[in-house]
């Protein structure tokens, strides 16, 4: 039986995994993301761990299908990435080419990181059984994925599924990570809600579980299920903007299922119902049926997609 190798790159650590051909997870472990020197570190440290993890195990290399890897950046169906700027990789490069050189000629296939977490739920978590799936990770940013038929849908430059950089607003000049403003993430991520928040409180003295302490999307979770009326308009505002951004999505892809991961989602369905509540009003009528559920892979959804890269999913 074959395995494969699925590599989930994040800013500060890369999640790695070991799985059988049916797609169990063998193993799992991480090394730490070195980003120093425009990231000129992070393959060859890649490749030097699958191979430790080889002769660790007894793995020959006609045991393994291949390696998955999920990067943090648009990447193409050729695999070449388009600039990561987690991870200080300033110009486009071929990862997948990379890594396999390293790894000598071994198959590697490349992909956008929520992407691949978006494969690894319509393979093996909330998404088994449906054909058509937006996933979206709602974060420290928002990372989108469309999966249909269980391939990924790229786009010309791997940045199908960018819905968090969408235009969504002239409310706010601050400028996004992407160097536009106004994007759904500044208003539907983590770090868009604490945003708004912080606004709120500047606005006025109004009585609030939230202030005086830590900003976090978290907390903030709790004060809105505890009934915290500041906390619910600043709830109410994250709603508004991703049910009309999902809305629009849902009319153009129409797609069966959305899922919700990320850290905001481990809130738990309250951060479903306020987005719910505005997709309602908004949805055009034949696509009203999509159904609403939260990713069940958690932070091992990246490194299931990657391994299904290159289990069984020509």
């Amino acid at each position: 039986m074959k395995k494969a190798f699925g590599i989930d790159v994040g800013g500060t650590s890369v999640k790695m995994g070991l799985f059988g051909e049916d797609g169990t997870l063998l193993e799992k472990w991480s090394i730490p993301t070195r980003v120093e020197n425009n990231g000129v570190n992070i393959i060859p440290d890649i490749a030097a761990s699958v191979k430790e993890k080889m002769a660790e195990t007894g793995l020959s290399r006609e045991e393994v299908a291949g390696v998955g890897i999920g990067v943090p950046g648009p990447v193409d169906d050729s695999g070449v990435t388009h600039r990561a700027v987690n991870l200080h990789w300033e110009k486009e490069f071929n990862v997948a080419k990379e890594l396999s050189d390293l790894l000598d000629g071994m198959l590697v296939r490349a992909g956008n990181d929520a992407n691949v977490a978006g494969l690894g739920e319509a393979w093996a978590g909330a998404g088994r059984g449906y054909r058509h799936i937006m996933l979206l990770t709602l974060g420290t940013g928002i990372g989108g994925a469309i999966i249909v038929d269980e391939k990924i849908y790229t786009g010309i430059t791997g940045s199908a599924g960018e819905i968090g950089h969408t235009f969504i607003s002239d409310d706010t000049k601050e400028i996004c990570n992407c160097g536009n403003s106004g994007c759904l993430e500044q208003y539907g991520s983590a770090t868009g809600v604490v945003r708004m928040l912080r606004e709120e409180l500047a606005s006025s003295d109004e009585p609030c579980l939230m202030r005086g302490t830590k900003l976090t999307a978290k907390d903030f979770w709790e004060a809105v299920k505890k009934g915290d009326a500041l906390c619910i308009r600043v709830a109410e505002k994250f709603g508004r903007y991703m049910g009309r951004a999902l809305s629009v999505a849902a009319g153009i892809l129409n797609p069966e299922l959305f899922i919700i991961g990320g850290g905001m989602s481990m809130s738990g369905d309250v951060v479903l119902d306020y987005i719910k509540k505005e997709f309602e009003k908004h949805i055009f009528h034949a696509c009203r049926n999509v159904k609403f559920v939260r990713a069940e892979l958690g932070n091992d959804g990246g490194i299931y997609g990657c391994a299904r890269l290159v289990l069984g999913n020509e």
